[in-house]
């Protein structure tokens, strides 16, 4: 983290302004009272960092939804040594070690976090969808809220498949199963409404660890379910919602953008050798037809393919938009107006969207300036690659300490990166990546392998494979 640039302990001054917060902020006069709402949380079972709350209702012309975000701004002002900190890093860094927060603990899992059965401060989106899942009316104000139900994941998925009992957390609240179904069934209209402009059906497998005491045990593949897509609607839908309110005040705007594929011929080229046609410019509808008829074909393959093609589709970055100037928009979820403001207990640009926010809805003026707009949308952009990075490299040395003892096996791979550095494959059990040290010539993304692991280095995060055979 250091030779990166990243600071990984809390300085002095940020320990003392924190032993200074001993309660979360009171309300301001003018906001809205809305702690009797079935609010919930739906996260990873291990998540305390909670950033966000969801509710819906039944209205004229569609679903009412309600999504509330963490007032960290409240205990955070700008220019303190906490937020100093937090503009260093920009984000917090997770690997599978150690988390690094970006907010001290006694903030992000507690004061500003959105915790079961506590008061908090919080800016809610509202938004009307109707049934094709178009937002026809939005606002944003603030308000206080209370969350009823800490539900995770996995069990709301399994009760939403139909594969496991309602979970106890939503058992205990009166109506909160029927509110859950209708949040789903609105995040659904929306997500077909943004496949239909192209976003893609892409399928990320994150590599979580996996512990037997204090002893790492595995890298296990963690993979989407009902309940993040359910989740990951919504909140796309609100950074929409969060850019067009600041572009209707005539208030910059911090965007969060991904342009046409860097290497747009080598996804082509992908689909060819599946039997499939793109065209040679970039186009979202296209892709995304390719990808539903592979995942409809090779369901078992999906995970590959997608993890190839947002390889080839890119990094994403932070660009500053001025009023209702035009954005670049986000290629993958095929939105024009998408910046980040659901996460401000993790992601430094969640907290300057959230002060652009309050400032527009105070009627104020614009609390930062152009240029220091700018300069914080390459620094987030620097930094969260650097703490990607990071969180890598120590996932690769994870990875090497469990393959330690397999040094001569074999393993069915995909290429996973290929580059002027090298070539990467990524296999399956654990979920880890290792360099090509031989065999790499002629390989590209997307390309099946049969390797032979020959070397790993825990303390550098070396893995190294040679190509035996084409899988």
């Amino acid at each position: 983290m250091l030779a990166r640039g990243l600071e990984p302990d809390f300085p002095a001054d940020a320990l003392a302004q924190l032993d200074a917060i001993h309660h979360a902020p009171a309300a301001p006069r003018d906001t809205r009272d809305l702690r009797a709402l079935a609010w919930c949380s739906i996260d990873n079972d291990d998540s305390r960092d909670l950033d966000q709350l969801s509710v819906a209702d039944r209205v004229d012309g569609g679903t009412k939804l309600l999504v509330a975000i963490a007032d960290v701004d409240a205990l955070v002002p700008r220019g303190t040594p906490i937020d100093d900190h937090a503009r260093t890093n920009t984000t917090s860094v997770y690997t599978a070690a150690r988390v690094f927060p970006m907010l001290p603990e006694k903030l992000s899992t507690d004061l500003t976090s959105l915790n079961e059965g506590v008061e908090r401060l919080a800016i809610v989106t509202e938004m009307v969808v109707d049934a094709d899942g178009l937002v026809t009316a939005s606002d944003i104000y603030r308000a206080r809220v209370v969350n009823r139900a800490k539900l995770a994941y996995d069990r709301v998925a399994a009760w939403l498949d139909g594969d496991a009992p309602v979970p106890p957390g939503v058992a205990a609240v009166p109506g909160l199963d029927d509110n859950l179904r209708l949040q789903e069934r609105a995040a659904r209209a929306l997500r077909r409404q943004r496949h239909e402009h192209g976003a893609l059906s892409l399928e990320t497998v994150q590599a979580r660890p996996v512990f037997d005491g204090d002893a790492l045990a595995d890298l296990r593949g963690d993979r989407g379910n009902r309940a993040k897509e359910l989740i990951e609607d919504l909140m796309v839908a609100a950074n929409g919602v969060s850019a067009r309110f600041l572009a209707a005040r005539n208030f910059p705007s911090l965007r969060r953008v991904l342009r046409s594929p860097e290497r747009w011929q080598r996804i082509v080229d992908l689909a060819n050798e599946l039997g499939a046609k793109l065209p040679a410019t970039a186009d979202a509808r296209a892709l995304e037809g390719f990808l539903e008829a592979r995942r409809a074909a090779a369901p078992e393959r999906f995970a590959e393919l997608s993890l190839a093609v947002i390889k080839l589709l890119g990094r994403g970055e932070y660009a500053v938009v001025q009023g209702a100037g035009r954005s670049d928009g986000h290629f993958g979820l095929a939105v024009r107006d998408y910046t980040h403001s659901t996460a401000p207990n993790r992601r430094y640009p969640d907290v300057i969207t959230q002060r652009l926010l309050k400032a527009a809805l105070a009627g104020g003026p614009v609390p930062y300036s152009a240029d220091d707009l700018r300069a914080l949308a390459a620094r987030c952009t620097a930094q969260e690659d650097n703490a990607t990075k990071v969180e890598r490299q120590v996932r690769k040395s994870a990875a090497a300490l469990l393959l330690a003892g397999r040094v001569g096996e074999r393993f069915d791979a995909f290429v996973s990166g290929a580059s002027d550095k090298g070539t990467w494959v990524h296999v399956d059990h654990p979920a880890a990546e290792g360099k090509l040290v031989r065999g790499e010539h002629g390989l590209d993304v997307g390309d099946r392998v049969r390797v032979e692991l020959v070397s790993v280095d825990v303390e550098r995060g070396f893995v190294d494979f040679v190509r035996v055979a084409h899988a």
